[in-house]
């Protein structure tokens, strides 16, 4: 098992139509959560995280490289 203390996680966080924080790592397989404040959603993603890696060798884990936004004039 992997030690979450010493690996960085991103958090992608969006808000859903409910008002609910959605949070998911992209770095790992169905890891996500949600929470009705971030600090809450936070928390709750740091237990799921755990969980995850608990199922994840260090092998298996993709690189993040990064975000990049595209509207609808960069889409076809």
């Amino acid at each position: 098992m992997l030690d979450s203390n010493k690996r960085e996680f991103y958090v992608v966080i969006e808000r859903d139509e409910d008002g609910y924080y959605v949070g998911e790592v992209p770095q790992l397989k169905a890891c996500y959560s949600q929470g009705e404040t971030i600090d809450e959603l936070m928390s709750n993603i740091k237990e799921v995280i755990e969980l995850c890696l608990e199922e994840e060798t260090d092998v298996n884990l993709p690189e993040f490289v990064g975000i990049q936004a595209g509207g609808h004039d960069t889409c076809t």
